[in-house]
This record gives structure tokens, sequence and C-alpha cells, in this order.
């Protein structure tokens, strides 16, 4: 919570009675009684000053949005609570190390008897920081390595320079971020980059140099988001031995994209994050190919937890509905991929659906769902302590996925998801690795594999953020 300290308040009187003496016990000191020295927590009171020391390069009208609800405290405890909450803002802007509160009554001519002074007692970051940290992903990890220019021009704006080497993906960008001052949700992006990616199960290999704007915006208990990215898209082959139809996709283009999205927060144990069981990019329109592609998402997920935490069932069910507006086929990197250990498990990576040549080209559409029921490990060893991080996993997996004739109409397509569906079950153990990621080996049994998919017979091990 941090430290409020308060300052010149008196402490409570030895002879009340709750904490009177009696009797001979009890020594009688005078003391000859002073307008400020009072206790004053069920007072009404009046914050007459708010000072901020130790600022620099801070500008003082930013930061007069986060303290202002300090003024309307009416009693010290309101004021105490109003200044941890201005602390929090101020802490949230970026540029304080640390930011101490100390409350004081007030002193001078002007002072009034029931008068407070808080004081902001504030640290400000170093004109360049830098950052060194590994990142999981889904059955991927990267090194990320970061400069950071804080507070650039005192109103909380932050350059940032940022390279990431992945497994999978290698990356750099420059980034320059500007909030609203008194709305720090509602802020402002620019963005240049430069990404390099592989996809092995679809021999490709991408370059995106790009640019993109985002503005961010809070609408009750969610946050908003409006961007446009602009890319100059580069595709190759990973190998010799690429298909022709992924031959085909090679090539320079240009992407323009405009994207909404809404958010709001959510957590649970078993799930470890909502299922990514596709490579899914943002709604694009692109020059070259004039296509336009419009993404229906439908999630739910219910955790029940029975018999006293020895059980936790989560039943996991997604829809994906995609429409693709198109003179020609869309590019292999904006379908959905499916398979693998974070999703319909018991498949390898990927690898369920349209292939050619041993590359899977991915689908128009895909439905996926499961059921998992998550026990604590047997005999329950480390019970309390670094046991209780582990779980046992019995989980049904199922899925499709295909492509679309837009001439047959929906029925059609409701009927393709749903003939040679894919499923699998099995057991396994799950590591959770602090509120984020996991870890999962499972002994798997995939059921309903097509010809061209690239089944995982046996144990399969995952490790990532978002599972099915």
């Amino acid at each position: 919570m941090g430290t409020v300290h308060a300052r010149s308040l008196d402490p409570l009187p030895m002879d009340g009675p709750d904490f009177g003496l009696q009797g001979d016990d009890a020594e009688l000191v005078e003391v000859e009684p002073e307008t400020k020295q009072e206790v004053l927590e069920n007072k009404d009171v009046v914050v007459q000053r708010v000072h901020i020391d130790g600022l620099g390069r801070t500008k003082e009208d930013l930061l007069g949005y986060e303290i202002a609800d300090v003024f309307g405290a009416r009693n010290l405890i309101d004021v105490m609570k109003k200044s941890h909450e201005a602390r929090e803002k101020l802490l949230r802007l970026g540029i304080f190390r640390q930011v101490e509160v100390v409350i004081d009554t007030s002193e001078g001519e002007d002072a009034l008897p029931n008068g407070l002074d808080v004081t902001f007692e504030v640290t400000e970051l170093r004109r360049l920081t830098g950052s060194y940290n590994t990142m999981v992903g889904n059955n991927e990890g990267s090194m990320v390595l970061g400069l950071k220019l804080p507070n650039l021009f005192g109103r909380a704006e932050k350059l940032t320079f940022q390279f990431s080497y992945g497994t999978k993906e290698t990356s750099y960008g420059l980034s320059f971020f500007k909030p609203q001052p008194g709305q720090f949700e509602r802020n402002f992006s620019l963005n240049l980059y430069k990404v390099t990616g592989q996809f092995p199960w679809s021999s490709l290999r991408e370059t995106d140099r790009g640019i993109s704007t985002e503005i961010n915006f809070p609408i009750w208990r969610t946050n908003h988001s409006l961007k446009w990215e602009g890319v100059w898209r580069e595709l190759g082959c990973l190998a010799r031995t690429a298909s022709f139809a992924v031959r085909e996709e090679s090539g320079h283009s240009l992407k323009s994209s405009l994207s909404v999205s809404s958010s709001c927060s959510a957590a649970g144990w078993a799930s470890g994050g909502t299922a990514d069981t596709v490579k899914q990019r943002e709604s694009t329109r692109e020059t070259e190919q004039a296509s336009c592609t419009f993404v229906n998402e439908l999630s739910e997920q219910n955790n029940l937890e029975t018999l006293l935490d020895l059980f936790l069932v989560t039943i996991t069910v997604l829809r994906f509905i995609v429409c693709n507006i198109s003179t020609s086929a869309a590019c292999y990197l904006v379908r959905f991929y499916l398979g693998g250990p974070t999703s319909v498990r018991g498949f390898s990576m990927y690898s369920i659906g349209p292939q050619s040549e041993g590359d899977y080209l991915g689908g128009e559409a895909y439905w996926a769902g499961g059921v998992h029921l998550y026990t604590p490990l047997p005999f329950r060893p480390g019970r309390g302590g670094f046991g209780d991080l582990f779980r046992t996993h019995f989980f049904l997996n199922a899925g499709n996925l295909c492509n679309l004739n837009y001439g047959e109409g929906p029925r059609a397509h409701l009927q393709r998801l749903a003939e040679c569906i894919r499923w699998s079950y099995g057991a396994g153990i799950v590591l959770r690795l602090g509120n984020i990621a996991r870890l999962e080996l499972n002994y798997c049994v995939p059921m309903g594999a097509q010809s061209g998919d690239r089944i995982c017979d046996g144990v399969q091990f995952g490790a990532g953020i978002r599972f099915l």
C-alpha cells in the first residue's frame, strides 16, 4: 500500500474510558491544551495545501489532475484514503520510482484549526532506463532487450526501443506513448517496427516492416482501442521442399488494416487465459488482393469447484466463424490453424486440416471445445507448499477446421464443420507458473484423425499462456 505518514497528531488520551487507570496507579499529568494538537479521526478537516517535493523535469500541471481528489476529503480517514489513491495514480504514470505521503497539520497565519497539509515526496526515474527479460508464449520463448526514455517531455510521455530474439520470431521496434493528462487510460501510441517470423507448419517465412497508431479509451468497465496499421509484407519459403501452393504466396504485398477491439479482465486457475487455438491476425484489407476478412468470435468458459477443491472441472466452448469476401483465396497467414499441445491435444502443432505436400494451409472457419478435470496430486505431496502448484489433468478435446464455399450458404458451412471431427482424450500433470503461464505433460490418445493430419500419439509436452 505504500507509506502514509501523519504528523503533529497527539496520541489518544490515557485517561479516557478505554485507557483509564484506576486508583493509586493513575499518574496525574497536566497538559495545556493546544488548538492544533487534537485527534482528528472523527472530526471534519480541511486540506489546505498539497505539496509535491522532488520534482525535476516533470511539469506540475500534469500532477494536478492526479491529486485533485485529495482536496475533497472531509475527515482524516478520508484524507488518508484519497492520498493513497493519489499515490497509486502517480505511480501509474510510470515516471516515479518512489512516492511517499506525509500528512501534517497546517501552519502559518492562514492556517485553520482543522487544516491539514498533504505532501507527496517523489523520486523521479532516470532519464534513460534499460531492461532485460525472457518471455514464454505458446510453445515458444524469447529474449527481450529494451531501452526506455520515461517522461520524455515532462508529461508522462515515453519513448521505447525494444529488441526481441525468439525461437520463432525476431523483432525490433521504436514506440512513442502519450497519455491524456488526468485520464491515463485514454492514450495515444505510435509504433515503427520490423518483425521476422517463421511458420514451419506451412514452410513460410514472413518479414513485416510497418507503422501503426493506436488510441485507447475506457468506457465504463471495459477498455477499447482503435488501431490503424500499415505493413509492407514479404513472404518467402523456409525450405526448398516447400509446396507449390506455398510458393505461390511468396513475394511482396502491402497491407492497410483498421481494427477495433474491446476487452475486460478475467482470470482462472485452470485456463491460464483464453484458449489460443489458432494463429489469428487482425481483420485486414490488402491493397494488392483487395480482400476483407470479418471475424466473429464467441467464447465461453465455466469453472466448477466441487468436493472442497478436490476437483476443478473446466468446460470450455469456443466458436469462431470467418467470412472472407475476396476475389482470390485468403493468404495462409490470415487463416486459422488448429492442433497442438495448447489446443486440440494429441495432434502436432497446427497440423489439422487442409495441407499440400506436407505444408498445412489452415482454414477459413473452425470450432474447438474441451472438457477438463483437474485434481490435486495423489496423496497430496508437498501440500501447503510447492506441491500445490501441480494438478493432475484429465481432458477431452474436440474440434474441426475447413475451408468454405461461399455459394453454398450457412447450412452447408455448418454441415462441413460437423463432418470429420477430430477429437482426443488423455491425462497428465499441469504445473502452474505464477498466475500467467503453465506447463503440461500429457499422455494423449488422438481420435478421428483424417488423411494428412499429423498426430502425436503418446506423451506430449506443452508450455504457454493460453490453453484450450
